[in-house]
């Protein structure tokens, strides 16, 4: 195997570590913030209301997908659509990348 072949894999490698890393960042900090709801965390306090913004922006665009009666449906359908999504989009292309 060339260097030059030795280092793109390398490369490939390592984006895809890099991706995996950050997919599964996005869904802690997601699933964070739906234990955090579950367990009734003080939301005056910075760093749960951090998380929580944190965590509602990355699910803006799924937490109204379905709307439900009962908030703690509502809150783990939405979230959990979020993260779900980002570990499987995250893996695919970190996958992806490996195969390169």
């Amino acid at each position: 195997m060339s260097t030059h072949t030795r280092a793109r894999t390398r490369g490939s490698s390592q984006a895809g570590r890099a991706v995996a890393l950050v997919a599964d960042v996005l869904a802690f900090v997601i699933a964070l913030w739906v234990l955090l709801y579950f367990l009734d965390a003080n939301q005056g306090n910075a760093l749960v209301d951090l998380i929580h913004d944190v965590a509602s922006w990355l699910a803006t665009w799924s937490y109204d997908l379905f709307t439900f009666s009962r908030e703690w449906v509502q809150v783990v359908v939405g979230y959990g659509i979020a993260a779900v999504t980002y570990l499987l989009v995250g893996h695919a292309i970190a996958g992806w990348l490996y195969r390169r």
